[in-house]
């Protein structure tokens, strides 16, 4: 009997963890686009944080400011001392839940929407975002495209740099999880 009760308490202690994803180090991105008519900026961030508690739904993601490369150092500094503020605010958020049951017993897309708070540059707002989850194996492999408007989160674009950039900037985000595994 007691070898019974270990086992279903390894086995349901096994489930519990894999209802929770995280994010697989080295295997996601953020990356944005803005474009403009001067100039495109486009950085990329290749250490996106995001926890998925499939039983809840609930989707977390953070991003570190400081780790957004651009192509021009220049074009870094400019983001990460002028517009973003990065040492005043260091990392954007987002906590929401997936509005869709999404089934992980077998391979396979499911497109989604996601809906929470952004919390970007101090400022907190509302979101809903389309995406995809798609389970591969053990692994589930998060997409996204959505735009953030710029003043909607009181970044400052001084007018000399207006044309140079846009007001809406494109975000992907492409993120594999694999199951939490407790220590």
């Amino acid at each position: 009997m007691k070898k019974l009760i270990l086992i279903l308490s390894v086995i349901v202690g096994l489930t519990v963890n894999a209802q929770t994803y995280k994010h697989k180090k080295d295997a996601g991105s953020v990356y944005f686009l803005s474009k403009s008519p001067l100039e495109d900026i486009e950085a990329t961030n290749k250490s996106p944080i995001a926890v998925y508690k499939v039983e809840t739904a609930d989707m977390q993601f953070a991003v570190v400011m400081a780790q957004f490369k651009f192509k021009s150092e220049l074009m870094e500094e400019h983001f990460k001392e002028n517009y973003i503020e990065e040492k005043k605010y260091p990392q954007a958020t987002f906590k929401g839940k997936v509005n869709e049951k999404v089934d992980l017993s077998k391979d396979g897309e499911t497109k989604v929407t996601v809906t929470g708070t952004m919390d970007l540059h101090g400022v907190k707002k509302p979101m809903t975002a389309e995406g995809t989850i798609t389970k591969k194996g053990e692994e589930l492999v998060l997409n996204s495209k959505f735009k953030i408007k710029v003043a909607d989160y009181n970044i400052k674009v001084p007018s000399l740099y207006v044309q140079n950039i846009a007001e809406v900037v494109d975000v992907t985000v492409n993120i594999t999880m694999e199951p939490l595994v407790k220590k």
